[in-house]
């Protein structure tokens, strides 16, 4: 196969390494490239702008697949021009890409479909958008509606701040036509992270989730910038809530298109904030995030060439992701003055020094050939990634890297992943394991409840016939690792629990699932019956039986916490509330 990637920085320098690893590969080239790209593609001088110029190359130069990595593109039609012209392309058409080619297009989007996002309207007048603004109160956040080169958010906390940025994008037309539409939203708050997926317009396949870093300088201080680095897997982002993103985000996304006789095949990537365990959509991408892009595909361990044909083909259902179980994380080492102005044309020292390490990748994002020379050309000049076998591990490798290269004013910041080491020095209280992946919309009411009361956890399958050796392995293990309770769920005849007690002196809680013919009934009973001396504390089938372990396993381990024991008395006085409050209401 011969590739074409289009567009000239991080995320492309790593789109063209990971192509250029697939045995379906022969040729790679990339418009109009960077000094990292050249490594493995031929560089193709045609700005990523130009989408007449890359439809003749690729149409001259027998292009069997396209791939696109920057938006402006995207959303300037390039995917529709290289169909018209029967050339295959990876991304999404002109009208599926409004989603992010128009933030007045993806809020009505998102309130068509119940996707969670942020109150806000679009507007064409000044005085309407200021009078919202009053209505809404602030803080509060103007947008642009069009591709803005990601300077077109500005949060204001001052009525002042919030009119001289509507009459800037309005009247002074700072943005040109991009803020001719503005939009008003409120402000959201909470921890942000990025969920990135495959999308043919029928299928939707998650890659890894991540978390970027967009202010300039540690401790998130600064102004906001295309992202400082990026790491994954992302700790915010837990079993339930990327079952939540998926469910309550991405389908609906992508199903609602589909409705609306637009197919969207390509990437597609919600910016999320997470706040008190519910997720609200920021934005929608549609394309892979920039530094996201280097974490996720080092940790994807799929052939990325069937995934990108299948998106194009209608046969994404075919395919599962493979990934990686160690964490990756990326540093950008940056051009003094950034994000404001910068000097380019300074030579880059280190890099093969840098990549010793055959887990370390240094992403070039900002950087060209000039005499023979790898110097700088943009504000974000580097991205160095490492795998490791642990988010310290894959940290600590990334920044040993980081040391080892240069350029005149160069700088970076020291703290990316530090909020996922904060999370994760916070050990599990409760083992959460089910017989089957199947089980989890039911096993999701105890994970509400743990982050009810703010219990860590982890989620696992194991089953009682399939894998004994694994489940009695987790229980054995599950004291030393600081587990309190054990929650084990499972349908038919249920023995996980009791394989788990036999294995361990923790108490466990049994979840009967009905997951036969005989709705649950088999499930309870052969939880209720075990043998004299393996007790399981047996739940209700299904939903209301997961919601109570959540509450018994709070209660246990509150027995020696009082912080928790306050938190169940608190949740006990709500309950009754709401039954007193119905009591009035019919009175």
């Amino acid at each position: 196969m011969k590739i074409l990637v289009v567009g000239g920085g991080g995320r492309e320098h790593t789109l063209v390494w990971k192509i250029s690893k697939s045995k379906l590969v022969d040729k790679i080239y990339c418009a109009p490239g960077n000094a990292g790209t050249s490594e493995f593609s031929e560089s193709v001088p045609i700005s990523a702008d130009d989408i007449d110029a890359l439809a003749n190359f690729a149409e001259k130069n027998k292009i069997d697949l396209t791939v696109v990595g920057p938006e402006g593109p995207l959303v300037a039609g390039i995917s529709d021009l290289f169909k018209s012209r029967g050339l295959k392309l990876f991304g999404p058409d002109k009208k599926a890409a409004l989603l992010e080619g128009s933030k007045d297009f993806a809020k009505k989007h998102m309130q068509r479909y119940n996707i969670p996002t942020s109150i806000g309207k679009a507007f064409t007048d000044s005085a309407e958008a200021k009078a919202y603004v009053k209505y809404l109160g602030v803080p509060i956040v103007i947008k642009a509606d069009g591709l803005a080169a990601g300077k077109g958010v500005i949060l204001c906390t001052t009525e002042k701040e919030a009119f001289d940025a509507i009459d800037s994008m309005i009247e002074d037309k700072i943005f040109g036509a991009a803020g001719e539409v503005v939009v008003v939203e409120e402000t959201l708050e909470g921890e942000e992270a990025s969920f990135i997926a495959l999308s043919d317009g029928k299928t939707v396949l998650a890659l890894p989730e991540s978390q970027d870093h967009k202010r300039i300088f540690d401790n998130d201080e600064g102004p906001n910038t295309g992202g400082m680095g990026a790491y994954s897997p992302a700790p915010v982002l837990d079993t339930m809530l990327k079952k939540m993103a998926m469910e309550e985000v991405m389908l609906p996304a992508v199903k609602g298109m589909a409705k609306e006789d637009t197919l969207f095949k390509g990437i597609l990537y919600a910016g999320l904030m997470i706040k008190d365990n519910k997720i609200k959509v920021l934005e929608f991408n549609v394309r892979l995030g920039d530094p996201e892009t280097q974490p996720i595909l080092m940790r994807l361990e799929n052939d990325i060439v069937p995934l990108l044909e299948a998106c194009v083909d209608g046969t994404l259902h075919l395919h599962k992701t493979s990934i990686d179980p160690r964490a990756a994380m990326c540093v950008v080492i940056s051009s003094k003055g950034y994000p404001g102005s910068y000097e380019t044309g300074e030579e880059i020292f280190g890099i093969k020094n840098a990549e010793k390490d055959a887990e370390t990748k240094v992403f070039h994002a900002g950087t060209k050939i000039q005499d023979g020379k790898v110097v700088t050309s943009g504000g974000r000049v580097l991205g160095v990634t490492s795998l490791g076998d642990s988010v310290q591990t894959a940290i600590d490798k990334a920044y040993v890297a980081c040391s080892k290269l240069s350029f005149n004013g160069h700088f970076y910041r020291k703290d990316i992943g530090a909020r996922a080491i904060k999370k994760l020095e916070t050990p599990p209280k409760v083992a959460i394991i089910m017989g089957s992946d199947s089980d989890f919309p039911v096993m999701q009411e105890t994970l509400k409840m743990l982050k009810k009361f703010d219990i860590p956890y982890y989620v696992t399958v194991a089953s009682a016939h399939r894998t004994p050796a694994k489940a009695a392995e987790l229980a054995s293990s599950a004291k030393e690792k600081g587990i309190k309770v054990i929650i084990a769920g499972a349908g038919h005849a249920a023995h996980l629990a009791g394989v788990i007690a036999a294995h361990t002196t923790l108490p466990v809680l049994g979840i009967p699932i009905a997951s036969s013919a005989l709705q649950g009934m088999d499930s309870l009973l052969a939880t209720v019956q075990m043998p004299p001396g393996i007790p399981v504390a047996t739940m209700a089938i299904g939903k209301p039986g997961a919601t109570n372990a959540g509450i018994f396993a709070a209660q246990i381990i509150a027995a020696s916490d009082d912080k928790l024991s306050k938190k169940l008395s608190d949740y006990k006085k709500e309950m009754a509330a709401k039954v007193a409050k119905k009591a009035e209401n019919i009175a």
